[in-house]
């Protein structure tokens, strides 16, 4: 295929472009600056040339501003912008070739589990409704920008990602270093659930669902079990060989972190991948303890 991605350079962007060379796909990349080679110049606020999009068989839609950080009303407003504007650029883009061509591409567009809210032990689904709060909202928003390329009748693929655990980036590296000083532990009480996922999976998914033409609308991208915060912590120790039992309290992580704390740290979402479960995807890494071990040693 040829295909067309966005966020080219990002954290899941950086994993997914040479897996995709690798099957033998053709790839060209979205850049805001002058375009070099084989690159396509967008800019995800304005409407973008449908003929720009001409001869793609799959659109993989990764950009996007990272929420980590203090959540103001101004960075919210600037995370929400980044997601909802270049989903409708693109996916109106799309809508406009496949009626001029005839031939619709593939649009991949990246979500993430943040859609559930919090929802404590509650077991979700792609079927279940969103929850509340920013991250929920901005989920189901960035998710409904899909719509101008779904009505049009191309096939939309809406990845729900979960927590990804790599070595480089991501939640994983993050606590690395207070783990390995033998400072970790659980957050809060411990017990709100955990949706993980390997970046070698999130990869994975990506691929499985490029092929399947079943899988369309939300798909949860979370391994095959989400764990309690308190058994994440407990198995990263043991995967370290340090103890893990220094709490990080709640109230703590809500005077540090303020909402983005609340939302990451403390929110529960128990998920449940049934669409990549029912269409056979097989993981790379569905048990927690060797997913930790196979990311920290790869």
């Amino acid at each position: 295929m040829r295909i067309l991605i966005s966020g080219a350079s990002g954290f899941i962007g950086n994993a997914i472009r040479p897996a995709l060379s690798n099957a033998g796909h053709e790839l060209a990349a979205l850049v805001r600056r002058a375009p070099a080679g084989d690159e396509v110049q967008w800019n995800p606020g304005q409407p973008l040339d449908p003929q720009k999009l001409a001869g793609f068989n799959a659109i993989v839609h990764l950009a996007g501003k990272s929420i980590s950080g203090r959540w103001s009303e101004k960075f919210k407003r600037e995370v929400r912008e980044s997601r909802v504007l270049g989903t409708q650029t693109l996916a109106t883009a799309a809508a406009e070739s496949f009626r001029k061509t005839g031939q619709p591409p593939t649009f991949f567009a990246a979500s993430a589990t943040g859609y559930y809210g919090n929802r404590g032990d509650e077991e979700l689904s792609e079927d279940s409704k969103p929850g509340s709060g920013f991250l929920s909202e901005v989920c189901e928003a960035w998710e409904a920008a899909a719509s101008p390329a779904a009505d049009a009748g191309i096939r939309v693929v809406n990845l729900r990602i979960g927590v990804v655990l790599a070595k480089h980036g991501g939640a994983l590296q993050a606590m690395l270093p207070a783990f390995r000083l033998g400072l970790g532990g659980p957050i809060g009480n411990g017990r709100q659930y955990m949706s993980w996922i390997t970046l070698d999976d999130v990869v994975g998914a990506f691929l499985f669902a490029l092929g399947n033409e079943q899988l369309r609308g939300p798909v949860n991208a979370v391994a095959p079990q989400a764990v309690r915060n308190l058994e994440f912590v407990r198995a990263l120790g043991s995967v370290l060989h340090r103890p893990a039992f220094f709490p990080l309290p709640a109230f703590v992580v809500r005077t540090v972190f303020g909402e983005m704390g609340e939302a990451l740290l403390l929110g529960s979402a128990r998920v449940r991948a049934a669409k990549l479960e029912a269409a056979g995807y097989k993981y790379r890494n569905p048990e927690l303890s060797e997913a930790l071990q196979a990311t920290l040693t790869s």
